[in-house]
């Protein structure tokens, strides 16, 4: 296992620069305060200029960085389960060139089904890397040399065989690796929180007023995959329809009934709830 401190040792013995890959969700005061810190040409919006440009509020951000000396950097590295990111190094100092690279791998699939790939997510990265042959974590990792990041309760450390520019390649091998369900729920967490960011701020608030957001959104999530509602719109719905609920938890009358399927179950509570919202079709 090596640690953040003796990977960053090593990557200065090898002349390498340092960067921070940091997931803006659940980060955005340690953001907003390096964003303050940092000039301009220390740091890139990695939504910015991609199909995701409307989320770049709540986008990951690449930082270059001198030192992991720092109040704000040392506190993200004793608290590694909150999932913020990764450390990465490389020989060139070129931030637009690493922000170049990893815009490209962004967005996957082609219209109406693009997805975004959270490889701003460490256990996203570890996976991926856990599974890549050689080459293919080159044209994965591109310019980045090395990378230091948390994985299964502990720091590891992974090393790029052939650094340099890499085009995106027609079927990338990264994108075809199963998650497991641990990995799974963890991205559909971060996913849903950061849709809720932005599109039911202010309904989150004010839950967030009486109750911890993330415990709340947790419940709802395995509430949901109980149920067998596991189809975005399905999470989407419940999630937005409980932000809206007294005491936010779904009424009594929307448990599944015996016998019923997911689907049906869905549809019902689905026509249930626009028909109190006066838009269900008589």
């Amino acid at each position: 296992m090596s640690t953040p401190e003796q990977w960053m040792r090593v990557q200065g013995e090898l002349g390498q620069r340092l960067y921070l890959i940091l997931d803006s969700a659940g980060q955005l005061e340690e953001r907003n305060a390096l964003l303050n810190e940092w000039d301009n040409d220390q740091y890139r919006n990695l939504y910015i200029g991609t199909p995701a440009s409307s989320l770049a509020a709540v986008a990951p951000y690449l930082f270059q960085l001198d030192t992991l000396d720092h109040p704000i950097i040392q506190a993200l590295l004793k608290s590694p389960e909150r999932h913020w990111g990764w450390l990465a190094s490389s020989a060139s100092g070129d931030l637009d060139l690493l922000t170049r690279h990893w815009r490209a791998r962004l967005v996957t699939g082609e219209r109406p089904n693009q997805a975004l790939y959270r490889f701003h997510d460490n256990r996203v990265l570890g996976r991926a890397l856990a599974h890549l042959r050689p080459e293919q974590r080159s044209e994965f990792l591109g310019p980045i040399a090395s990378v230091c990041y948390w994985q299964d309760g502990q720091w590891a450390a992974a090393y790029n065989p052939a650094p340099g520019e890499y085009s995106v390649p027609p079927a990338p091998a990264w994108l075809v690796i199963p998650l497991t369900a641990d990995t799974a729920a963890g991205v559909q967490f971060d996913n849903v929180r950061r849709y809720l960011m932005v599109e039911q701020i202010e309904r989150l608030a004010k839950l967030a007023e009486q109750q911890s957001a993330d415990a709340w959104l947790q419940a709802q999530l395995e509430l949901a995959r109980a149920w067998g509602w596991q189809a975005p719109d399905q999470v989407r719905f419940l999630l937005v329809q409980c932000l809206q609920s007294p005491g936010y938890v779904p009424p009594r009358s929307w448990l599944p009934q015996d016998n019923e399927t997911p689907m049906v179950h869905f549809e019902r509570v689905y026509q249930e709830a626009q028909f109190w919202q006066g838009d269900a079709i008589v």
